[in-house]
């Protein structure tokens, strides 16, 4: 499929984007990730003994499918991985994929395991907001707040989603284009985004969203659906309706987030703050920011691949890798591509500033490249 390339250009990006983006262009590159960050230690209070802990310690709200991902990674290039999960079931699983796992009740917290954040250097928040609620996490802020300044923390990310966009009617949209969610999940994404840079900017850090499109890879994609023969959700076969839809490789949202990581480093490393940057973003600034932290980054990234492809495409393309594999082994589904009435959100969303400011290079650009590598690594099914 021919995919469109999108310029700064036709864009529109103001002056300021192309300042940061020349900035962007001096620094190294990321995706080396020798060490992503340095080896220094911090002093750190554990059970009201003072000790040095490496400056390689991340915690995450929410050990879901991308964050096991990301620690895996992590996990294997030396850092101390902690985080959280909703039940004694899913920690014991955790443990024994060798994390340090917590079970945290958001409406009914136990205070000392945001005693432990202290000795963390990054944090990660990988929590979907909750219908009537907001983000779980958020609704004890002054409680995080309140641990979290008592830390050296260095980063802090939150995997946010493409859904605050909205419906741009199929046009282009970037980081730029102002959000206006139509659906409730895209309005609580929205607010979560401006819950956590407010808490950044309080902890004196340059906070950065994720904006992920449809999240796919290994056990998650529409190879699996199909083998495993499930049904779609009224809601998937009306997204199956659209004639864009977003998406990405968990690897690719792991190149991205390691990126940040690394970006991070050096730009506090060349201590390269300034006060005129936060009007990149002028309508994700919460009014109660203090002035004084207006010279903190405001870091948004899409992280899409380059192929905003129609999903009954990938179904049927998802069907011919199988067939062409294991011929006869699913027949040919319709309820997996039908047209229904439309569930809104038409939108091609850039990649363009991701990979232009962290250097990205994706690992697979389309998910025909995405999809031939998980079908490639798959064992025979077994009859």
């Amino acid at each position: 499929m021919e995919t469109q390339t999108i310029s700064t250009a036709k864009l529109g990006a103001p002056w300021e984007f192309s300042r940061r983006l020349n900035q962007a262009s001096q620094l190294p590159i990321f995706l080396k990730f020798p060490s992503l960050i340095s080896n220094t230690s911090i002093n750190c209070k554990k059970d009201g003994i003072k000790s040095d802990v490496p400056s390689k310690k991340m915690f995450i709200f929410g050990m879901g499918y991308v964050s096991q991902f990301f620690a895996h990674e992590l996990k294997n290039q030396g850092w101390d991985i902690s985080g959280t999960c909703t039940s004694i079931t899913k920690k014991k699983e955790l443990e024994e994929k060798g994390f340090d796992a917590h079970v945290f009740d958001a409406c009914q917290p136990e205070w000392k395991i945001l005693d432990i954040l202290s000795c963390y250097t990054h944090l990660l928040v990988s929590v979907p907001p909750i219908e009537n609620i907001g983000d779980p996490v958020l609704q004890h802020q002054d409680h995080l707040r309140s641990r979290l300044l008592r830390g050296n923390f260095q980063w802090l990310g939150y995997l946010s989603s493409t859904s605050v966009y909205g419906d741009s009617k199929g046009a282009w949209v970037d980081e730029d284009f102002s959000p206006q969610p139509s659906r409730n999940v895209g309005k609580l994404r929205l607010s979560a985004e401006e819950g956590w840079l407010k808490l950044g900017h309080d902890l004196g850090l340059s906070p950065y969203v994720f904006r992920l499109g449809g999240i796919y890879g290994s056990g998650r994609s529409a190879i699996d659906t199909l083998l495993k023969k499930r049904q779609l959700s009224d809601s998937q076969k009306r997204r199956g309706s659209r004639n864009f839809t977003s998406r990405v490789h968990v690897a690719d949202i792991c190149q991205a987030l390691k990126a940040s990581i690394s970006a991070e480093l050096h730009r506090q490393s060349q201590t390269i703050m300034q006060p005129s940057i936060v009007s990149f973003h002028p309508y994700l600034i919460p009014a109660n920011i203090p002035s004084h932290h207006h010279n903190v980054l405001l870091e948004i990234y899409n992280v899409v691949d380059d192929d905003p492809t129609p999903r009954a495409e990938v179904f049927e393309f998802a069907e011919q890798l199988i067939n062409k594999r294991w011929p006869g082994l699913v027949t040919p589904n319709e309820s997996f591509i039908q047209k229904t009435d439309p569930i809104g959100g038409e939108k091609r969303v850039s990649n363009a500033r991701m990979k232009n400011e962290l250097g990205v290079r994706l690992c697979h650009p389309s998910y025909r490249s995405g999809l031939q590598s998980i079908i490639d690594h798959m064992p025979d099914p077994v009859s």
